[in-house]
């Protein structure tokens, strides 16, 4: 397939109801998004929606985990990306411990993403302990996407960044995890790092699009983070993972051409320079007040 196959001749922002109205149809695309240049590319190349996830802190800010990320940083970025893609359905994450309290912080802290932020929507990780929240954001005219099975705010409860749902007790949890959140109130749901067929049988349940990550192929739609997509990530990729570029080579080559042409100086090149008239440049030498 070409390139101008997987894109649309513009961006159109999808509603919530047509993102609904996507299940079983058309696969929806979907990457994760930190600044304007990144949404306006992903725009431009026909993904369907923009995730601003709590991926940020360990994709951008550093972080070994997504636990320290904050509203703040969240609405710093999410404000970023929808410069950058104002047509795109853009998608903010809650991050950990800003909706866990209670349902009024959790319908804040949306409403702040939403209104400050110029996010559609918000996503939160949990199943049946967060259903609550999910009706309270849900019942304030706030879109929540679900996201179930491995929910890496809380990883070292599920034993680490594992596979979840393996075996029949796990199965089950996750599930019921997904029917309550759906019945909860939300419009789409995320599935992480589970076994396909498990991805298919949630699929199969709820009445709202999946959007897998490590779920396999039969959910109805797909994320990833965007530097592992573009080979942006230095270290351990999970297996789920398929960069799509190499830009990590790319930059680190075109940042020792830089340092190698600086230092033999030729860089800048006189067709990187202003010119100056030569009776300006006399009389500035000849300057007695110089």
């Amino acid at each position: 397939m070409s390139d101008e196959a997987g894109r649309r001749a513009a961006p159109v922002k999808l509603t919530m109801p047509e993102i609904r109205a996507a299940k079983g149809r058309t696969p929806l695309v979907m990457v994760t998004a930190y600044d304007a240049p990144t949404a306006r590319l992903a725009a431009e190349a026909g993904v369907d929606l923009l995730l601003v996830g709590d991926s940020v802190g360990t994709a951008v800010l550093g972080y070994e985990s997504t636990v320290p990320v904050t509203v703040e940083d969240i609405l710093h970025h999410c404000r970023a990306v929808r410069r950058g893609a104002p047509d795109l359905h853009l998608v903010a994450d809650l991050p950990f411990m800003s909706y866990q309290v209670s349902d009024e912080q959790a319908v804040a802290n949306a409403g702040l993403l939403v209104k400050e932020g110029g996010a559609d929507a918000v996503k939160l990780e949990g199943g049946r302990g967060m259903a609550a929240r999910v009706a309270a954001i849900t019942a304030a005219g706030i879109p929540v996407m679900g996201h179930v099975g491995l929910t890496p705010q809380t990883a070292g409860a599920l034993g680490g960044l594992k596979v979840q749902g393996r075996d029949l007790d796990g199965a089950r949890s996750v599930l019921h995890d997904a029917e309550a959140v759906v019945d909860a109130g939300a419009y789409s749901l995320v599935v992480e790092v589970v076994p396909a067929a498990l991805g298919r049988l949630i699929t199969e349940r709820v009445r709202v699009p999946t959007i897998g990550i490590g779920a396999g192929p039969d959910c109805d739609g797909q994320v990833l983070v965007g530097p592992d997509l573009l080979g942006l990530t230095l270290g351990h990729l999970p297996r789920f993972v398929r960069p799509y570029a190499d830009l990590a080579t790319t930059i680190r080559e075109a940042f020792a051409a830089y340092a190698r042409d600086v230092r033999a100086r030729s860089y800048p090149a006189p067709a990187h320079t202003y010119a100056m008239k030569p009776d300006v440049v006399a009389a500035l030498r000849d300057d007695p007040d110089r």
